[in-house]
């Protein structure tokens, strides 16, 4: 009984650590949880830390730091650091989080938010170079109507600078029909163009 007793303690104690979080005092930004908040339309401080939006989240295992841990960093002020996390990035938008939230917390826009306030800081990117992938996305549509797989790797590769990682693969993609050479045809280009158009003057009134 004691054994067990003092197992129980050690496990609580590992519990404690997993929860410690500790940010460096120059990287604090005290003005970015309400900036979040306003962008997002959220109110954070109902955040009870129930941890339910990291037990359905697909990616949080392979994160740094998961949902709740965001939003707590949030409410301790975290700044730099927090712009630069790999979830940040990682988020697939799947809305599992939102879903689960027993108080309806739109964790998806708060990231949303995130992504948008480390764009305009150049923060620096994580491993991967995901806000990269994300302009190359953003450009092929705009260019073709459709994304065009080839050119958006061709381009994630000149910006990465990793000319042939996993260069062995594309004979197998395109010889499976994976991958096309040529861009998508069918789609209205000047439709998407003008919708691209319509976001750009919006973001421009904003300012």
């Amino acid at each position: 009984m004691k054994k067990v007793r003092q197992n129980r303690r050690l496990l609580a104690i590992r519990e404690m650590n997993i929860m410690t979080i500790r940010i460096k005092k120059d990287k604090t930004s005290p003005g970015l949880l309400r900036t979040v908040e306003k962008l997002a339309d959220v109110d954070l401080s109902v955040c009870f830390q129930c941890k339910k939006c990291d037990s359905g989240c697909p990616v949080s295992n392979l994160t740094g730091a998961p949902p709740s841990e965001i939003l707590r960093r949030l409410h301790l002020c975290a700044g730099n650091e927090l712009l630069a996390s790999d979830l940040v990035w990682m988020c697939v938008s799947c809305e599992t989080c939102f879903v689960r939230c027993p108080m309806g917390i739109d964790i998806p826009s708060v990231i949303d938010a995130l992504r948008g306030l480390a764009v305009e800081q150049k923060t620096p990117a994580p491993e991967g170079n995901m806000p990269l992938f994300n302009r190359v996305f953003l450009k092929t549509v705009e260019m073709f109507g459709r994304t065009y797989d080839l050119g958006m790797i061709v381009a994630h590769k000149i910006g990465t600078k990793t000319y042939m990682k996993d260069a062995e693969k594309f004979p197998g993609m395109l010889r499976k029909r994976k991958i096309a050479l040529l861009p998508p045809r069918g789609a209205d280009r000047k439709m998407v163009k003008r919708i691209f158009d319509s976001v750009r003057r919006a973001k421009e009134k904003q300012k």
